[in-house]
């Protein structure tokens, strides 16, 4: 986690501005675009709240499902919830290289990834419950 701001009052408050802009992580998305993204956000919520697409998160976010499926390009995480590894595990999806649930991914570095898990073309009615601000279930963390 990034170290707290300290106010030096003979700084204008644009390089204070600047210095707080500078410590959020870069979501790219495969031919969409680049993306500031409040740090620790839930990569499913930024994929919808910043970068404006209609990504699928049928179960609500809980690891339930694979609707929020991503595949990384590039920043990876290293390390995943038992949740994800356990429904990755069952759905036969474990080997897929940078196949990852965005539910399960907080934004705490840069990443880019595609997206490949949209309601348009999907036949769903809409993209599911929003998820929570947080990750559930709560994660236990492992790393690869």
């Amino acid at each position: 986690m990034a170290s707290p701001l300290r106010f030096n009052s003979l700084l204008p408050v644009s390089h204070i501005y600047a210095k707080y802009e500078s410590i959020m992580p870069k979501l790219i998305v495969e031919s969409i675009g680049t993306f500031d993204v409040p740090e620790n956000k839930r990569l499913v919520l930024a994929l919808t709240d910043e970068a404006k697409i209609d990504q699928l998160h049928s179960c609500g976010g809980f690891a339930k499902c694979t609707t929020c499926r991503v595949q990384f390009v590039s920043g990876e995480p290293k390390k995943t919830t038992e949740a994800e590894k356990a429904v990755l595990e069952a759905r036969g999806l474990i080997g897929t290289p940078g196949l990852r649930l965005s539910c399960q991914i907080q934004c705490d570095h840069d990443m880019e990834v595609r997206v490949i898990s949209r309601l348009a073309g999907s036949g769903r009615k809409d993209a599911g419950k929003t998820p929570e601000p947080q990750i559930t279930p709560p994660p236990v963390w492992i790393s690869e």
